[in-house]
Parts: C-alpha cells; sequence; structure tokens
C-alpha cells in the first residue's frame, strides 16, 4: 500500500531527502522514506521554515507503527503507513507543522533506466558453479549462499505448484478419499515435481561423500555406491520414497564420517610417522640479487672524497646477509657483511623515487646510515622487496610486519583460460611492472577476480593453484571462492599463513536489470591477518559509453549493501570496515572522445590526453564514486576492446539486435585501494599482460607491499589502575552537511575497546548556512575511552571510527577514522579529517584529543619500514 503511496521514497538516502524538501521549498512539505539506522523502521521527513524535521515511524511487537513520542506519551498505533500518514495530515496532531505537500521523488531518465547496459539477454550462470566457500581450520565450509535465478524460480515454482494443488487437484484426492482410496496420487505427483531439484543436490552431496567413504570407510562406499546407481533407475511412484530414503542415509553418513576419519587417521598415525605439512613444501631458492649502486653524500662531504662513490648491493636472501661493496679502480673491496638482524630500518625518499637510506647497526646501540642512489626506481622496489623477504625468513619475530599482496582482475569473454598465464601471475607484461630481480619472488597472498567465469568453482580453483604451483613450486592454500553467475573471486594465500587468516566473511551484491539479476554485480571477501583486516570487492559494472550515472549507482548499491567485515560496523560502509580495502574488476567506465582521436594517442603511446577524459577519472574528481579511494598511474593502453586472438587490433564496433554498437578503446579494467590513515601500503606494479588473448579484454594485475600488525599479546600482563592508557578528548567540532536543526551526539568504535562508546549531545551549535551545520562538543561532553591494553607497541597501530548520529532519527550524518598513533604523547594533538556517508562526503571534522600511555607501557621495537617513525623520526629524504 505505501509503496503506491507517492510520498513514499522506499531506501532513499537521508541527504537526497533534504535536497528534495528543500527544492519543495514549502512549509508543510513531506515524505517518508526507510530508516538508514532501524530495518523495518520509517523516517517522516517535514519542511519548517526552511529546515528539516525527521520523525522516527519504528513498528512495535505486533508490527504496528507509530511515529517515536517523548517518554510517557502514548503513541498512536497504526496498522500501515497510508494510514498514520492520513492522520498527520489533520492539524494539530503534534509535528512541527501540519503534512501538506507530498513530496514525489524525482527521477532522471537515467535513474529510471534499469538496464545493465547490454542489449541481448544475459546468459544464465553455469549450473554446476557453487556460490561461495571459504577454507576453515578444518576444511571447506560453505559461508554463504546466493541462490542463483533458476534457484529463485525453483523455490517460487513449489509455492505455485502448491497453490494449484490446493486450487484443484486437492479436490480430486478429496473425492478419491471419500471412494475409499489408501493414497493421494495428485499429492504424490505434486511433491514428486516439487522434490525434483532435490534428488540432483543430494545425489551430488552423496557422490562427495562417496569420495571420502572410499579413503575412510569401504563398507560406507559400497552402499553409497549402489545408492548413486540405484537413482539412476528409479522413477515412478517411488521415486518420493527414494528420496526418503536417500535422505536417511545422507543424515547417517554426516553424523558419522567424521569419527570415522577420526579413527582411521588416529590408526595411521600409530604406524607411521607424519609429516608437517609445512615441512614437506618446496620452496623455490631465490639466487643472490646483486644491485649497482651510488651512495649519496652531502656537499660537505664531497669535498673530502672528491665524487660519489660506485657501490653494490648483492642480497642474499637464503643465507640472511647483505653485502656492501666499494667499487675500487683495479679491485673490488669488500666494505662490509651485514647480517639480516643488523639491517634496522629502510627509508624510502618521497623526493627522490630512486633513493633509498639503510639503517645499519654497526655497535650495541648505535647505528649508522649511508644514502644510496639505485639506477631507477624499480630497481629500488625490487631491493626493498628482496630485503623484507630475507628479513622475514631469518627474523626471529614470530609474526611478519609486511606482507605483499597480489591483486588480478579479468574479464574472460566467456571463455576458459589458456594453459599459460605466467605474464599475470608474474606481472609482466605493459605499464608499471616488477623489476627481473623480483618476479621471482613468490606473493603472500594472491587475489583473482574474474568477470564472465564460464569455468565452475572448483576447476577455476585449480586452475590457479597449478597456475602459482608451476610458477613459485610452491602449494598455495584457498582461503576463499565466491561467486555470483559468472562473476568470481578467488583468494589464496602461501601455506605458512593459513593458521594467520580468520574472521572469513563473505557477500555478494546484484546490480543487473532491476538489480535482480546476477550478470552484473559485486563478489567480496574479508578476513583478519592476525591483526589487520582486509577486504577483497571484484565487481562488474554496467556496460555502455552513455550508462555513467548507472555506474555510479552501482558503485553505491555494492558499497551500501555489500555485507563483509564487523557486523559492530554496520554503522559504517565497507570503505572504512576494513585496515585495506582493494577493489578491483571491470568497472566499465568509458572514454569520452572521438574514436579515431583515441586511436590516434593510443599509436602514439600518448595516454595523458586519454586519462583526463577518462570517465572514471573525471566522476572521481566529481566526488561522485570512490571517495578518498586511490589508484597507481596508468602507464599502459587500453585494455578494452581488442580483437580476440591479438593485441594489435581494437574492434570498437559490435553488431547489436538493436543495431551497430560503439566500443571505444577504454580502461575498463581497473585496480583501486583505501586504507587506514598512518599505514604502511605502496603499489609496486600496475599493468596488463600482452600475450594472453583469449579475451577482448587483457588481464590486468597489481602488487603491493602492506603493511600487517600482529595479534598483540602485552609481555607484561595486563595494566593496573595505575598502568592504564587513557584516551582524552578536549574538544570536537563537526560541520554536517544537513538542514536539519536537531541535537547530535558521536559514537566511537575500535578493536582497542571493548565495546562502542556514546558522547553526550552537542553544547553549541550554529549556522552561517541552511544546509550546513556547526555542533561542538566540550571536553564535559565526551567520555574517556579506555584501551583494553595500554602498550604502546599495541596503541600505535589502533585507529578509532567515529560516526556522528542525530537525536531524533538516530542516523548517521557521517563517519571517519582516526590514527591513534600520531595522538601519543604527553599533551593534546589536533586531528582534522572529512565526513562520509553513503559514500558521498557530508563534512568533516577536528578536533584535540591525546592517547596517554603510562611509562611503564612506553617500550616499543623498530619496523623494517615504518611510514612514521617514532624514534628515528624520518621516512621523506
Amino acid at each position: 500500500m505505501a509503496g503506491a503511496s507517492v510520498w513514499y521514497h522506499r531506501d532513499l538516502s537521508r541527504a537526497a531527502a533534504e535536497e528534495l524538501l528543500a527544492r519543495a521549498g514549502r512549509d508543510g512539505s513531506f515524505l517518508v522514506r526507510d530508516s538508514e539506522s532501524v530495518n523495518g523502521a520509517y523516517a517522516l521527513c517535514v519542511l519548517f521554515q526552511k529546515h528539516v524535521h525527521t520523525y522516527r515511524i519504528l513498528p512495535d511487537e505486533e508490527s504496528f507503527l507509530a511515529v517515536q513520542t517523548s517518554q510517557g506519551v502514548q503513541p498512536k498505533r497504526f496498522k500501515t503507513l497510508p494510514e498514520l500518514v492520513q492522520l498527520y495530515l489533520q492539524p494539530s496532531q503534534g509535528l512541527v507543522t501540519t503534512l501538506q505537500f507530498p513530496v514525489e521523488r524525482e527521477e532522471t531518465t537515467e535513474e529510471r533506466d534499469y538496464s545493465d547496459g547490454e542489449d541481448e539477454k544475459p546468459p544464465l550462470p553455469p549450473r554446476t558453479a557453487s556460490t561461495g566457500s571459504a577454507l576453515g581450520p578444518t576444511g571447506s565450509t560453505p559461508i554463504s549462499q546466493d541462490t542463483p535465478p533458476e534457484n529463485v524460480t525453483a523455490s517460487n515454482g513449489l509455492s505455485t505448484i502448491s497453490h494449484e494443488y490446493l486450487k484443484g487437484s486437492y479436490a480430486l484426492d478429496l473425492e478419491a478419499v471419500k471412494q475409499g482410496a489408501n493414497n493421494l496420487p495428485h499429492l504424490n505427483k505434486t511433491l514428486v515435481s516439487s522434490c525434483k531439484r532435490l534428488h540432483g543436490e543430494v545425489d551430488k552431496v552423496l557422490c562427495g561423500l562417496e569420495i571420502l567413504s572410499k579413503v575412510f570407510d569401504q563398507q560406507s562406499a559400497s552402499m553409497v555406491s549402489r545408492m548413486i546407481q540405484q537413482s539412476m533407475s528409479q522413477g515412478g511412484d517411488q521415486e518420493l520414497e527414494h528420496l526418503v530414503t536417500k535422505l536417511a542415509i545422507l543424515k547417517d553418513l554426516l553424523s558419522s564420517m567424521e569419527k570415522k576419519a577420526l579413527k582411521a587417521l588416529q590408526d595411521m598415525s600409530s604406524s607411521a610417522l607424519t609429516v608437517s605439512p609445512l615441512m614437506s613444501i618446496r620452496h623455490k631458492a631465490i639466487p643472490v640479487q646483486t644491485f649497482e649502486v651510488k651512495l649519496d653524500v652531502y656537499l660537505a662531504d664531497l669535498t673530502k672524497i672528491g665524487k660519489s662513490q660506485k657501490y653494490s648491493l648483492s642480497v642474499d636472501v637464503e643465507g640472511g646477509k647483505l653485502v656492501v661493496m666499494k667499487k675500487m679502480k683495479d679491485a673490488q673491496e669488500d666494505w662490509n657483511t651485514f647480517t639480516h638482524d643488523k639491517i634496522r630500518q629502510l627509508i624510502k625518499s618521497q623526493r627522490v623515487q630512486n633513493k633509498l637510506g639503510i639503517v645499519f647497526e654497526k655497535e650495541k646501540d648505535k647505528s649508522q646510515r649511508k644514502d644510496f642512489i639505485f639506477a631507477s626506481a624499480k630497481k629500488r622496489e625490487a631491493f626493498c622487496q628482496l630485503l623484507q623477504l630475507m628479513k622475514n625468513k631469518h627474523s626471529n619475530q614470530d609474526e611478519p610486519d609486511m606482507i605483499s599482496v597480489f591483486i588480478g582482475t579479468w574479464n574472460m569473454g566467456g571463455v576458459p583460460a589458456p594453459k599459460a598465464m605466467g605474464s599475470w601471475i608474474s606481472s609482466r607484461g605493459l605499464g608499471k611492472t616488477l623489476d627481473e630481480m623480483a618476479v621471482t619472488i613468490p606473493h603472500d597472498i594472491y587475489v583473482f577476480g574474474t568477470q564472465e567465469n564460464s569455468v565452475c568453482d572448483k576447476e577455476w580453483v585449480e586452475t590457479i593453484r597449478c597456475a602459482l604451483k608451476e610458477y613459485t613450486e610452491m602449494d598455495y592454500k584457498p582461503v576463499a571462492v565466491q561467486t555470483l553467475w559468472n562473476i568470481k573471486i578467488a583468494v589464496l594465500v602461501k601455506a605458512e599463513h593459513e593458521n594467520r587468516i580468520s574472521h572469513v566473511g563473505m557477500s555478494s551484491v546484484k546490480t543487473g536489470i532491476a538489480n535482480t539479476l546476477g550478470n552484473k554485480g559485486a563478489v567480496g571477501v574479508s578476513f583478519m591477518f592476525n591483526g589487520t583486516s582486509f577486504g577483497f570487492v571484484n565487481c562488474h559494472l554496467t556496460s555502455g559509453n552513455e550508462k555513467i550515472h548507472r555506474r555510479n549507482q552501482n558503485y553505491l548499491d555494492i558499497l551500501r549493501q555489500l555485507s563483509l567485515g564487523d557486523k559492530q560496523l554496520n554503522s559504517f560502509d565497507i570503505s572504512l570496515r576494513f585496515t585495506h580495502l582493494f577493489w578491483f574488476g571491470d568497472l566499465n567506465y568509458r572514454l569520452d572522445m572521438d574514436i579515431q582521436e583515441i586511436l590516434n594517442f593510443i599509436n602514439r603511446k600518448e595516454f595523458e590526453p586519454l586519462l583526463k577524459v577518462d570517465q572514471l577519472n573525471l566522476e572521481r574528481e566529481k566526488n561522485k564514486v570512490f571517495l578518498r579511494f586511490a589508484e597507481e598511474e596508468i602507464t599502459y593502453p587500453p585494455t578494452y576492446r581488442y580483437e580476440r586472438g591479438s593485441r594489435d587490433t581494437y574492434v570498437w564496433q559490435k553488431q547489436k539486435a538493436t543495431g551497430m554498437r560503439t566500443n571505444v578503446p577504454s580502461w575498463c579494467d581497473r585496480i583501486l585501494w583505501k586504507s587506514y590513515p598512518e599505514t604502511h601500503i605502496v603499489c609496486n606494479s600496475y599493468g596488463c599482460t600482452d600475450d594472453i588473448v583469449t579475451s577482448d579484454h587483457s588481464p590486468v594485475f597489481g602488487t603491493f607491499e602492506v603493511g600487517v600488525t600482529s595479534q598483540f599479546v602485552s609481555k607484561k600482563g595486563l595494566p593496573k589502575s595505575s598502568e592504564q592508557a587513557y584516551i582524552e578528548f578536549e574538544n570536537i567540532e563537526a560541520i554536517v552537511k544537513t538542514a536539519s536543526r536537531t541535537k547530535f551526539f558521536i559514537e566511537f568504535y575500535s578493536t582497542c575497546l571493548e565495546e562502542f562508546k556514546k558522547s553526550y549531545e552537542n553544547d553549541t551549535q550554529s549556522s552561517d548556512n541552511v544546509n550546513f551545520l556547526r555542533v561542538g562538543w566540550s571536553s564535559k561532553q565526551l567520555t574517556t575511552l579506555k584501551p583494553i591494553l595500554s602498550d604502546i607497541e599495541y596503541l600505535q597501530d589502533q585507529h578509532l571510527l567515529l560516526t556522528v548520529k542525530s537525536l531524533d532519527g538516530y542516523e548517521s550524518y557521517g563517519e571517519c577514522v582516526l590514527a591513534l598513533k600520531s595522538m601519543i604523547g604527553s599533551t593534546a594533538q589536533q586531528f582534522h579529517t572529512y565526513l562520509s556517508h553513503r559514500g558521498e562526503e557530508t563534512g568533516n571534522i577536528r578536533g584535540s584529543m591525546r592517547v596517554r600511555v603510562p611509562s611503564e607501557r612506553m617500550g616499543t621495537r623498530e619496523r623494517l619500514y615504518d611510514p612514521f617513525p617514532m624514534r628515528l623520526g624520518i621516512n621523506q629524504i
């Protein structure tokens, strides 16, 4: 009933609702939208004296609706939303003004276009594809299941069949019973028809159990085999009875399999020594790599030594040492050899991209720094990666500070992958690629996002594992696979990291035709790597040169609906839920330029003019999408639309049922990321392959050096009351984009807090602009936060998430994240950052705070990389 009312706007955002009311401009203008804070609730928004007033409409236990009232006031209850609105159209009902002018949603032609940009009917997903699985401690466990369209049809079909039986065949069965029949043939036929799909699913599970039974329980295996054979010929009247039998056997097998497997493995372990899986993995030996460099010296030192000196730096990863040799005229002099534990820190110059400072430990508590100039920035990055690998390999530290992550995205064009995918996995091809000395280093995490991938999940993961094994000589473990139709994401990690992965989550969002088909949309995976949260999103957005607004809406729908990460952070969209979020896929944004001009620039390898008309870049500049995300510079040609079988020719015209369609060459396939402030992340490569030609898209790769934290355990135990750390605020001021004049409060979230905390309402409020509101909190309105651990080594890795919420609707008007690291000290530090909500920048927030750490808990350690070094105090030179 509400859906037919012009004033009901469903999931319209708060900001968009305020804009519509502001345009209406008349007191008493109103609309109703879904609440952003409570599922099943609504928000009644009313314009009065240029300000928007919001009232919450909440359902009670009996599903009656009522406008939230002050404590002690009896609410008026209604069965439906139109009934409620009808009352408040009458004067003197307790609102700020009477409801008078319903505001309709303003839709542009593009907004009403729910197509996915395709002129043809989208292909159905492969029937054998599973929807999602995550690798847990005991094996593969399903996490989430998104029903593909044919499943929806099946479930709806069951409902339809049941209704048809009750309307028609039911009477026939009733008549048969009256005549003395002992069975119900029409009901039996209905149940058999309804359960046809269940037969197939049970058979699939039994086939899987048959394999396990052959290993652990021969007797069960023969029984399962007989059942599968019988099911091939079973039918007729006994079909339903046979299904019930199969379900009973399935129940017995599932309940007993683990016990039988445990006994079998115990028997095996008593008769033979077991070999640790990690010990059996062969690691590819990395040869010693030598880099030619120059010692960088200050002008004053040049007078002493005459000129800059040539050196060679040899990294022995397997031996755990760095050999520094000074070049002489007639020979090489071994200047020094440093073992892995004597290399204290690497300091990358931000101003000179090929310059690196190395801090060596010379004597106890004494260090020496040398600055070297490499042949190129690429050589510097290769040296750093090798040194990090050496440190990780030989360090006594239990957990890594740094890992490397590979991200790959590829629209496969509905064709299976070629056997040779080495160039994709090793980041070789065009653009920013890895140095040949770093190509051989295996990454810690590999993430593959594909679109139009018709290969079933099991086969695709096996293809990736075999390719990785061939290239790295290592067995990678699948963490999770998630599928939505032909959109897939697969995450694999080194075996040594398997136990560092926890809290695996998966989700998907459909954005295809009318947001119901999964041929367009996104799949996502999230997990914790020790103490660091990661999120990965692979998407396929609406195609078509002109579909910019639709693509933007796809992005916002995914941002809001993808269910990943800590459930306590549901007030925040996924761009703020993770320490590191990677978003990639076939984003389908195109180039706004004449085709011939585009081809001319590509032939001349002049990409800068093209990037200026790239739709994604233009929309990001307008803050329409990917707010505050980062993307590495693009230095490779557009990855779409190539002639299949070649990378020399772009095919920019395509015959469709509706006529000739133009697809200009474009950078459709992209990788972006967003990380918390004061964390370490560096993109070492971003490019595309030039030798994989089975699709009209080229595979794109990106590799990242990412700082991670351990699951911290204090060596000093839990803090005494005198050793408690505190997070204290002196004041906070926020400017929020709103025409409302309600009161606000702040919620604080962090993994370092036992539970989220709330401030009191703001004690200052002013406005110089009807569309913006300045609200402030003094120290007495702000609660002091107590972290669960007080060690500085722990606190400097923590972040605090803030959300500014209204008292009237308990809805967020903006969220942000603050790093605690730069706030640690005896005096208060200033902070200033932006607020965002639902992907839109909604204001800014500033204030003064400090993280007070007791002296007993101030001990820390140096890390190889430290973007904000606490003791050396340098990272830009």
